[in-house]
């Protein structure tokens, strides 16, 4: 049987092509969470990478060589011979754009940051250090060891020297690996434009919720998916990312710092506090409540009709611009249609100095899918595709109108 071309180009980039060209060198060592490198690998290939293994004895023991090989589609590095693998993958046009160790055990950190170079990993990862190649470590082990005050300083001496560090987990008295999407968030985030870092975006997502009586609420029907998308790509982006996220049917993105409210007052709470920090970019996409209930204590009896008083809550992305005119501010504006959205968007820029507006019909609100228009002072582009795609365009917007 023959093939021209290794099952690993099938999929290559299908979640992204944010690592598209980055080769990454993989280095496993003698953790029993060597086994979740197979998947790590097939992740990083996913969204582009080259991945090449190199890996430890100790992790032999753990892990054969040929499901490594098949995992990466290059032959794995077990040996350091006359080949000399660790300069061929970390100088000239073949150089690696990063050498991440997962898992890294409490005897590999410490001969790296005591310049032991007698492993296949540490060799590479003195190579890497002399040739300011990223070196990023993902510890795995007891967590007894991960406590103990050496290992500790080594931690802290290898972090001096800008090596990063991604986990460990405390869970079960073990310090086990972050998790798969972690190291590849953090991988992508290392790696990608990094057009944002240095900027602080601030984001609103999910629906608020509004006490009726102690048990009944008035919410609606917004997803959370468009505010955990933008702030998702923020982070990728490099920005210093924090979301603000009332109810919603998605998780929060990896790595981005995330407070959880329910309540129109308590978003505001949260967003203000925010601002008193210093933001650059707020993205209003949450779904806040127009109006609020008046509260009754207890629960409204049952089968009685029943009047429920409301008035107009303050809006938040009005007072963060009088408070912070120096923002930029980008906001969400839906009506019925598509056309009324519009309309009410390019009527709204003006009235309270918005940056940038979406104007979105009510059809998308809760879908995967947005249809919508971007309005700013320069014009209006309509939009299509699912809320990852509209979250970078929104983001281009305000990078370009900087």
């Amino acid at each position: 049987m023959s093939f021209d071309k290794h099952p690993t180009h099938d999929i290559q980039a299908v979640k992204s092509d944010s690592l598209m060209g980055k080769k990454i060198v993989l280095g496993v060592t003698g953790s029993i969470a060597a086994i979740m490198s197979v998947k790590l690998s097939r992740e990083l290939i996913r969204h582009g990478a080259s991945v090449q293994a190199v890996m430890t004895g100790y992790a032999e023991n753990i892990v054969h060589e040929n499901t490594l090989e098949y995992a990466t589609g290059k032959p794995v590095v077990t040996e350091l011979t006359g080949k000399v693998e660790h300069v061929r993958d970390l100088s000239g046009d073949n150089t690696a754009d990063l050498f991440l160790i997962a898992p890294a055990t409490a005897n590999t950190i410490g001969k790296i940051a005591s310049g032991i170079d007698d492993t296949t990993v540490t060799t590479y990862a003195t190579t890497a250090l002399s040739r300011d190649i990223p070196i990023v470590v993902v510890p795995a082990m007891d967590l007894s060891m991960y406590k103990q005050p050496f290992v500790e300083k080594n931690i802290d001496k290898l972090m001096d020297i800008d090596v990063c560090f991604i986990g460990p987990e405390i869970e079960e008295n073990k310090a086990k690996m972050a998790s798969i999407n972690e190291i590849v968030v953090e991988t992508r985030r290392m790696l990608g434009e990094n057009d944002l870092r240095g900027k602080k975006v601030l984001v609103t997502g999910g629906a608020t919720a509004e006490s009726i009586d102690d048990v009944r609420i008035l919410t609606n029907r917004s997803s959370g998916r468009m505010g955990v998308e933008i702030a998702r790509s923020a982070y990728l982006r490099g920005a210093d990312t924090k979301l603000v996220l009332g109810r919603s049917v998605v998780d929060a993105p990896v790595g981005v710092e995330t407070k959880k409210v329910e309540s129109a007052l308590e978003m505001e709470e949260e967003v203000m506090k925010e601002f008193e920090e210093g933001v650059d970019v707020f993205i209003s996409a949450a779904a806040i409540s127009d109006f609020i209930p008046e509260k009754v204590d207890g629960k409204i009896r049952s089968g009685e009709p029943r009047k429920i008083n409301l008035k107009p809550s303050e809006k938040i992305i009005k007072k963060a611009i009088k408070q912070y005119p120096d923002t930029k501010v980008v906001g969400f504006k839906l009506e019925p249609t598509l056309k009324e959205s519009l309309e009410s968007a390019e009527k709204k820029l003006n009235e309270i100095g918005l940056d940038l507006i979406v104007a979105n019909p009510v059809s998308t609100m809760g879908s995967e899918e947005t249809n919508a228009y971007l309005v700013s002072k320069n014009g209006s582009n309509h939009i299509k595709g699912d809320k990852k795609k509209v979250a970078n365009e929104i983001l281009n917007k305000i990078q370009k109108n900087n």
